[in-house]
């Protein structure tokens, strides 16, 4: 992320209002929702996901609710009119993109065995820290955790008890070729959806390339069986994680060199934390990078409003040197 991405407007930070998202988001944003919502629907059905039918829409029900009421409250403090009115149902349906996505993620991947209020509680973690854990961006209020896997963090971390949801339950019902074909569509699709729309295909290049780097250095200096550390990336959780987590582009770099450097960056975070037999490191490292993110974008930010008070200090000193030069020059005497 350069300087760029980070302005301001006489030294203020404009707030979110208007359209929620661009077109080209938007859409992301509405095949994302498809892609999860149809994957929940064959993970009950086909695949064997093992929390309770009804979490589902426990977790949207939440996420809906929490989303539209910080809004609302949001909207109110600054002024200005609630991102889900203007545009119909159309408009309610797209500004409830995120909230859809980031529930569903929730309950599809932890795991906390009956206890649905733990569940309910990770949502809206997720969905609150869209309005707490927020940095300027462009001269905009943006936020730059990913809510859901910062939900899945906290939830980790206040609940030891709690667990993600075990792998094998995205293919448990299924086997034989399918087990590789379940991946392979993910892949496919995944890839074509951040190829051509949310533009993250270099993110995904530095997360890949530098696990395959971390995973072979484990395997030299730690004794890991190279094999073992590598084979996590034929699974399917690795793929969802890789063409529908990481990749999220509102918590993102968008030039390609700065995404490049994100995804490298939770892959070396990544190496470390399982080096030190850390476990759940995927998630782990992704709330770290996305937290160094942050730092840096509030750096960007106070380094422009200083720059911008010194040249305007500057600018002063200039006016009253030029006020004084003025009154000494009328003070002057000219010779007859």
């Amino acid at each position: 992320m350069t300087a760029s991405t980070t302005a301001s407007t006489n030294g203020q930070v404009r707030p979110p209002g208007g359209k929620h998202h661009d077109p080209k988001v938007v859409k992301a944003l509405r095949n994302f929702a498809i892609s999860m919502s149809v994957f929940n629907i064959l993970g009950y059905t086909v695949f064997g996901f093992e929390q309770p039918w009804l979490w589902p829409f426990i977790a949207l029900a939440t996420g809906y609710s929490t989303e539209i009421v910080l809004e609302a409250v949001g909207a109110r403090v600054e002024g200005r009119a609630p991102r889900y009115r203007g545009g119909g149902f159309r408009g309610l349906v797209e500004f409830l993109y995120p909230a859809h996505i980031t529930s569903l993620a929730m309950n599809m991947l932890i795991y906390v065995n009956d206890q649905v209020w733990v569940m309910v509680f990770g949502v809206v973690v997720a969905v609150g820290t869209k309005w707490v854990l927020r940095a300027p961006v462009r001269g905009r209020m943006r936020h730059y955790m990913n809510p859901s896997n910062f939900g899945i963090t906290v939830i980790l971390l206040v609940f030891p008890w709690a667990s993600i949801a075990p792998p094998y339950h995205f293919t448990e019902h299924v086997g034989g070729p399918v087990d590789w074909i379940i991946p392979a569509v993910i892949l496919a699709a995944g890839t074509m959806l951040n190829a051509k729309l949310t533009g993250r295909t270099w993110l995904i290049m530095g997360w890949v390339s530098f696990y395959v780097v971390q995973a072979v250095f484990r395997g030299i200096v730690l004794d890991t069986s190279i094999p073992a550390a590598l084979i996590m990336m034929t699974g399917v959780a690795f793929v969802l994680y890789t063409n529908y987590m990481v990749t999220d582009p509102g918590t993102t770099p968008s030039k390609p060199a700065s995404q490049f450097a994100f995804g490298a960056g939770v892959a070396v975070i990544y190496g470390l934390l399982t080096g030190m037999s850390i476990a759940y490191g995927l998630f782990f490292a992704t709330a770290a990078v996305c937290l160094i993110r942050g730092v840096f974008l509030w750096s960007l930010h106070f380094v422009d409003r200083a720059r911008e008070q010194r040249e305007a200090e500057a600018r002063a000193r200039q006016a009253v040197d030029g006020t004084a030069e003025s009154i000494d020059l009328g003070k002057k005497v000219v010779p007859a």
